[in-house]
Parts: structure tokens; C-alpha cells; sequence
């Protein structure tokens, strides 16, 4: 399962503003709308293409389109902060939701609501900003799977390296496209030095 860190200049002063926490939340919409655009993009970069012939004002011409559809999957609520950038690039992706809540004293989601569109013959995204665990991406992707997913990616913004081994383990074909790899989780499974709760300063709350 190979790892990918956001290497880009914008990346990294976009995330410093994230962790600020005197950041407010409509700042924090417009940053996290600005690195999941980054994110997207590298996430999508080895989308395969196929030839089409058109033809433009002047000449006939071969060029390149997608070669095959794309879902995306917020696991929600929070992921849902990442949503619209992968739209705004893929006018035509479709979009399924996972809902996982995680239980403050366990650690341990719980899925409340799943709903995908058809995912065969499909590229599958899953969007979360935090992988933290590494318990809900990893219950997230064996959702995916069961439903007929086969070709999927997971990105976040911030992941912790016991988030990394976690999807490792349970899911090693699948790749991960992340802003940073953060140092640790503290005692409460929060990432450190992270960003605080990303669904609370996203909304809120």
C-alpha cells in the first residue's frame, strides 16, 4: 500500500492555517475546499484515459478522456468537507455516503447510514480528513468492497502512522493520498500535532 504525501508548497500553507486553532470556521471551509483540490488532483493523476476522435473549429483531432466513471465516498460528517472539490474537477462523478460516528470512549465507529451508487468498472474514492485509528477508512473500504468496489483509493488530510498501519494491514493493496503523516495519537486516539476535532471546527460545533 503505497503512501502519498501532498508535496506542494500551497499543501503545506494551506495546512498550517488548518492547525491554527484561532482559524475560524469560514476560513476553515475555504482551506479545506483548497487542499482537498490539491489532494483530488493528486489522487486522480493515474486515472486511465482513452482515445476519442472530435473535432475542433479548425481540423480533426484524436485527444484523451477518461477511460472509466468515478464515485466518490465521504465518510460522514466530516468527509463531506471534501466533497466538492472532487466535483467541481469531475462534473460527472457520482457520489455515494458511508456514515461512521466514532465513540469518543472506545475509539470505535459505528455505521449509522450507507447508500452507494453501482461501483462496477468504476474508480472509487474514499474521503475522509482525518485517519487517525484507521478504524473507520478501514470499516469504510470493506463497505466498498462488499458492494463491488475493486479499484479504490482513500485520501485524507492528516493521517497518523498507527491510521497508516491499520489500513496496511486490513486493506495493503489500497493507496493512500494524504496532506501530511502526522507524529502520533495521544491517549484519546486524537492525531497529534493534528487539527482538533476536523467535523466540529468544519461546522461549528
Amino acid at each position: 500500500m503505497p503512501l502519498h504525501l501532498l508535496q506542494h508548497p500551497l499543501g503545506a500553507h494551506v495546512l498550517t492555517h488548518l492547525r491554527d486553532k484561532t482559524t475560524k470556521p469560514a476560513l476553515f471551509r475555504t482551506l479545506s475546499y483548497q487542499i482537498a483540490l490539491l489532494l483530488a488532483l493528486e489522487a486522480t493523476r493515474d486515472l486511465a484515459t482513452e482515445e476519442k476522435k472530435i473535432e475542433t473549429p479548425l481540423e480533426p483531432v484524436t485527444g484523451c478522456v477518461l477511460a472509466k466513471p468515478l464515485v466518490i465516498v465521504p465518510i460522514l460528517r466530516a468527509g463531506l468537507g471534501m466533497l466538492q472539490p472532487f466535483h467541481d474537477v469531475f462534473p460527472d462523478v457520482s457520489v455515494g455516503y458511508v456514515g461512521l460516528e466514532r465513540d469518543h470512549t472506545t475509539a470505535v465507529a459505528r455505521s449509522y447510514y450507507c447508500k452507494l451508487p453501482p461501483l462496477a468498472g468504476t474508480r472509487v474514492i474514499i474521503v475522509d480528513p482525518m485517519l487517525a485509528t484507521g478504524g473507520s477508512a478501514a470499516q469504510a473500504v470493506t463497505v466498498v468492497k462488499a458492494a463491488g468496489g475493486t479499484e479504490i483509493v482513500f485520501v485524507c488530510i492528516v493521517a497518523a502512522p498507527e491510521g497508516v498501519a491499520t489500513m496496511q494491514k486490513a486493506h495493503p493493496e489500497v493507496p493512500i493520498h494524504a496532506g501530511a503523516l502526522d507524529r502520533e495519537l495521544n491517549a484519546k486516539k486524537y492525531i497529534l500535532p493534528g487539527l482538533g476535532d476536523f467535523g466540529d471546527r468544519l461546522y461549528g460545533t
